[in-house]
């Protein structure tokens, strides 16, 4: 009865039991500050790998979309061939006006996607950039930069540059600044630069500029005037979308896609994160940075577990369960993902700002994102520390003393 007693007055209420174990945790990983600096390492490369490949993979999906993401209109018809914005599939201009048919439609605007050759201004280097053409009465494109210009777009020749492309197209932004309105090649026509909007880089395209739809053909020039490769849809306000698509999908021949933005947002993710392996490359890299830490944390755990197995033996001798030491041991995970992650955070927005200056990606620390690092470089140390736990079934009182 008296042992009974003793047992319980040594078995704590559970926030003051797990706080315990936590300083017990702390002092026994402190004991060893070679071993636990070496594992605060581990747990921070995990946590700056999987924070640099989650924001490529983001950044990557931000890119991607940024031209859709700009795009003014309720529906959107495009080429089911069509796999990506940056290689469109053209499809007849006509369905533009088949579904105007509709009375909810208001205004169809054809849109215009290709690649052409950019001669740096400053080097004669040549370089592939996309081009976007549309009609600049529309309103169906918000790029920064772009109201302003619209006028000076309607002019023959006219464009506008992206001003985030890679620093390879010229100081384009320069000396516009210093000479005024310049002209530029694309393809084999000579064009006017007349000001600058934002769009930035991909994976897909280094660059782009924006032009009218009667430009885009005199530098396309073996483009169909049949021809488009996507239309924006402005339907009448108070409009059902869901509706409306339904009928243009029943209206229309089989040869166009009927797709909201968000739609066809997801349809250009996945192209980049099903059809290319460059989604699936980022993921496994998440994947195996946590590996690495993962085995880190275990062999440091595992050899704090050895190096104190009388420590724990007495503790069960004194009445300690294997679950009580188990919290240790999860403490110690703990105390390691914390330390490791917080370096690891910091390290890892620094490297977002180089890379991202590097690259013109879109490349920003989120409280989203950290907070899904965190919870995988969590869970990461605690599989460690179960995974190490095992050894403490050796720690029998019996055998140690």
């Amino acid at each position: 009865m008296s042992g009974a007693a003793t047992v319980e007055r040594r078995a704590p209420a559970a926030p003051a039991a797990a706080l315990l174990a936590l300083r017990l945790a702390w002092r026994q990983l402190w004991s060893e500050k070679a071993r636990l600096a070496s594992a605060i390492a581990g747990v921070m490369f995990a946590c700056v790998l999987v924070f640099m490949q989650l924001g490529f993979r983001a950044a990557l999906f931000d890119s991607a979309t940024a031209l859709i993401g700009a795009m003014r209109g309720d529906l959107f018809l495009m080429h089911p061939l069509t796999t990506a914005s940056f290689r469109p599939e053209p499809m007849p201009r006509v369905r533009a006006y088949q579904a105007l048919a509709l009375p909810e439609v208001e205004r169809t605007v054809p849109i215009y996607l290709a690649q052409a050759t950019w001669r740096n201004p400053e080097d004669g280097s040549r370089r592939a950039i996309q081009l976007i053409g549309v009609d600049t009465d529309a309103g169906v494109l918000d790029f920064p930069g772009l109201a302003p210009i619209l006028d000076q777009l309607k002019r023959a020749d006219t464009i506008a540059f992206d001003t985030r492309s890679r620093p390879e197209f010229g100081a384009v932004a320069r000396l516009l600044a210093e000479r005024g309105p310049f002209d530029v090649q694309v393809g084999n026509r000579d064009m006017q630069v007349v000001g600058l909007i934002e769009i930035g880089p991909s994976f897909g395209a280094d660059g782009n500029i924006v032009l009218s739809d009667v430009n885009f053909r005199r530098v396309v020039k073996e483009r169909l005037v049949s021809s488009i490769d996507l239309v924006a849809i402005r339907l009448r306000p108070g409009s059902d979308v869901a509706a409306v698509q339904q009928r243009l999908i029943q209206v229309l021949p089989p040869d166009v896609m009927v797709l909201t933005q968000a739609q066809l947002n997801a349809h250009e993710r996945a192209y980049w994160e099903e059809a290319t392996p460059i989604g699936f490359i980022f993921s496994f890299g998440s994947l195996m940075g946590l590996v690495v830490g993962m085995v880190i944390v275990y062999q440091i755990l595992f050899s704090d577990i050895a190096g104190h197995l009388k420590e724990y033996a007495t503790l069960k001798a004194m009445g300690y369960s294997n679950a009580y030491l188990g919290q240790v041991v999860l403490g110690a995970a703990l105390i390691l993902a914390v330390a490791g992650f917080i370096p690891g955070f910091i390290v890892s927005a620094l490297l977002y700002d180089v890379v991202g200056g590097a690259t013109f990606l879109p490349l920003a620390m989120d409280l989203a994102r950290a907070a899904t690092v965190f919870v995988m470089i969590f869970t990461m140390c605690a599989v460690a520390g179960l995974l190490a736990m095992r050894k403490l079934r050796d720690a029998n009182p019996a055998d140690m003393f």
